[in-house]
């Protein structure tokens, strides 16, 4: 183990435009008025969460590509520099890319991979539900930018205590204790 060492949790989700329908009503037998316009826009948020402290990183990216995630690894490079840093991630083809795998070796990025078809064990797919419920769930906002801001200000003012509880870590049920 390295004397200043960090493990972060990371993954990535889709926000489009169009709101999924949790709830609504209307009267028995007819249908419910669903109004949406425009186009389907979407951005990728790319997310990893510190399994001690809390602290959470975000980037917005309009793609989900190698060269997207790897601008992810830069940003965490830039906020851990002076640590050793080990990612706890799956392996979606842009983590895996050649490129990335590179990449993170020459910033002194460790990647720790996930069982394949396991979201369960990434905290990460457990702190992106609540904002999809809560920020996204039947409303459309103006643009997808706005969206992104807003999922992303929801869990940037988790406290790091509320954010690890609902990550999952805090559980005594946690995998990793």
């Amino acid at each position: 183990m390295y004397p200043r060492h960090v493990l972060l949790a990371c993954d990535e989700t889709d926000l489009l435009l169009f709101p999924p329908l949790r709830a609504t009503w209307a009267p028995r037998g007819e249908p419910a008025p669903v109004f949406i316009s425009g186009w389907n826009a979407k951005r990728v948020l790319f997310g990893a969460i510190h399994l001690r402290t809390g602290r959470r990183l975000f980037l917005a990216r309009k793609r989900h590509k190698a060269e997207d995630f790897k601008e992810f690894l830069w940003l965490i490079h830039h906020h851990y520099r002076a640590w050793h840093v080990t990612l706890l991630l799956d392996e979606d083809k842009s983590h895996i890319a050649g490129g990335t795998r590179e990449l993170a070796r020459k910033l002194g990025i460790e990647l720790l991979w996930l069982p394949k078809r396991s979201p369960q064990l990434n905290p990460m797919d457990h702190l992106w539900r609540e904002p999809k419920k809560v920020v996204c769930a039947n409303h459309q906002y103006a643009t997808i930018d706005e969206e992104v801001e807003r999922v992303t200000k929801y869990l940037l003012g988790l406290s790091p205590k509320e954010a690890l509880c609902r990550a999952g870590i805090l559980s005594p049920d946690f995998w990793l204790r």
